[in-house]
């Protein structure tokens, strides 16, 4: 599984190398928060809420970090040179099928069919037209351990494509269209702002909405930390989850002001009537259970792991 897998033996390792700190950290009454997130609409409630100061109003002190790697993220909150980063729910739900403490703390964006925030773009002039035109192509995503993977899998098998012939590789959403222009790739499976970036330009188009292959509505992505921080200072990570869905409901009303944001940590541009995702206001299993399912489906997750695993005691939202 690619990265998946160098996430979760890069995690467990620093997790052993970490343990005798442990004791120590979690002694620490008000530690730094060092927050990372990835830089696109869906990790972007962390960025509006440092911008618009609502973590130091709240008496958090957050040193904010921006990332493409999830799996490095996940290595670091699990090493502690970071407290708390944002991965999508199969990175979570990976880390805790292989029993990495990781938990989640705050929800993160909500896919709803209504307003597709992700895809698979090819170039305007490919000849591919449908799912199974992708057997035995070359398709890119930021990560292998990210929902656009699993989603994109999904929709081909869905359409009538063969998901186990594609060879996929690693780009970033910035550089998919480069590289489709180049010929190393033959399609993309990327996510906003990048998507509508793609498609409003002249050379690619949207071939499907690979998320729908998952469910009409369902959480996309969340911040977690370890359960060791998450018993040890239940008071931050409360505050935390405050702030992330203040910051999240503001986002959700103020697409003019958040694209400013956004365009300032994902260095590419965010129109500002562009297909934005919606944030969650809730925390919930009910939310999770949709990835979860496709990853049982895969076979990614053993059938026994709940929904309700993922999310730290006493964090869960009515």
């Amino acid at each position: 599984m690619g990265t998946a897998g160098r996430m979760v033996r890069i995690a467990a390792a620093a997790l052993a190398l970490s343990a005798a700190a442990a004791p120590s950290r979690a002694q620490e009454a008000a530690p730094p928060i060092v927050v990372g997130s990835v830089p696109n609409d869906s990790g972007g409630a962390a960025f509006y809420a440092q911008e618009l100061g609502l973590f130091k109003r709240a008496g958090l002190n957050v040193k904010l970090q921006a990332g493409n790697n999830p799996g490095s993220m996940a290595a670091a909150v699990v090493g502690g040179s970071m407290t708390i980063g944002t991965l999508t729910i199969p990175g979570i739900a990976l880390a805790r099928d292989r029993g990495i403490p990781l938990v989640l703390i705050a929800p993160g964006s909500m896919y709803s069919s209504a307003a597709p925030t992700s895809g698979v773009i090819v170039l305007k002039n490919s000849s591919i037209k449908k799912a199974a035109d992708l057997n035995g192509k070359t398709i890119a995503t930021r990560d292998l351990s990210n929902l656009s993977y699993y989603g994109a899998n999904a929709w081909i098998e869905k359409n009538g494509g063969d998901y186990k012939s594609v060879k996929w590789v690693e780009v970033t959403d910035t550089q998919t269209v480069p590289a489709l222009l180049a010929g190393r790739i033959d399609a993309a499976s990327v996510s906003e702002p990048a998507l509508d970036d793609a498609v409003r330009g002249t050379d690619a188009r949207m071939l499907g909405a690979v998320y729908d292959a998952i469910g009409d509505k369902f959480l996309i992505s969340g911040a977690f930390t370890t359960e060791a921080f998450a018993r040890a200072h239940p008071d931050v990570v409360r505050t935390f989850q405050r702030v992330i869905i203040d910051a999240q409901l503001w986002a959700n009303q103020h697409h003019a002001e958040s694209a400013k944001i956004l365009e300032k940590y994902a260095g590419v541009p965010v129109s500002r009537d562009a297909t934005r995702v919606t944030y969650a206001a809730r925390l919930r299993a009910a939310d999770i259970e949709p990835v979860l399912t496709t990853l049982k489906r895969f076979g990614v997750v053993k059938p026994s792991l709940r929904a309700a695993d993922l999310i730290a005691p006493g964090l869960s939202t009515p």
